[in-house]
């Protein structure tokens, strides 16, 4: 699998962590962000992090996560590693997926899914992962997608949602902005 610059990047915060803690001298910390810098796949990032903790980072990921839940609200959100493959399976409960700050292992995610009545999945998709629902069969529900995005913004990741919703609703949507901090009325009586 090619590495993306994202990869890339986060191997090196990885290395000079290391060095930072003494693990690494200063001309293998050098060697190794080079070689991380010039690497073309995942196999050769995992070489030169692989004797390092991985402090502040999730755990691997799964190649594939299965969620089956009835009832309730279930969410990933802050940094968590995307599988290769989902299985989501929602009756009754809603599922909110966040990619803003999802650590991404790979260009593609498939996502097959069983929409139950009642049971939705939200998808907070930031600029530059794209979500594709032509493989999903819905006799009830509704399937909201962001327009595609043109030519000139780099795509990180592809979603590929496949399977059946048979009441449930999908909704991709980019992330909400924080409001603007508002000013503090001043209270009745004048300032004290």
């Amino acid at each position: 699998m090619r590495v993306s610059h994202r990869e890339r990047d986060q191997a090196v915060e990885i290395l000079r962590a290391a060095a930072g803690d003494g693990r690494l001298t200063g001309a293998e910390l050098e060697e190794r962000v080079e070689a991380a810098l010039a690497a073309r796949t995942v196999g050769d990032l995992r070489e030169l992090t692989a004797d390092l903790p991985w402090e502040g980072m999730p755990p691997q990921p799964r190649e594939v996560l299965r969620i089956d839940q009835r009832f309730g609200e279930g969410r990933r959100t802050g940094r968590w590693r995307v599988p290769r493959r989902m299985e989501v399976r929602l009756m009754f409960s809603n599922l909110k997926l966040d990619f803003t700050e999802a650590v991404l292992g790979h260009g593609t995610l498939d996502i097959a899914v069983d929409l139950r009545i009642g049971g939705n999945l939200t998808l907070i998709t930031p600029p530059g992962v794209v979500v594709d629902a032509d493989g999903i069969t819905k006799s009830r529900g509704e399937i909201k997608l962001p327009p595609v995005p043109g030519p000139e913004t780099p795509t990180h990741l592809r979603i590929f949602l496949t399977g059946t919703s048979t009441g449930g609703d999908i909704t991709a949507r980019p992330p909400r902005r924080l409001p603007w901090p508002r000013k503090a009325k001043p209270r009745a009586g004048g300032e004290r």
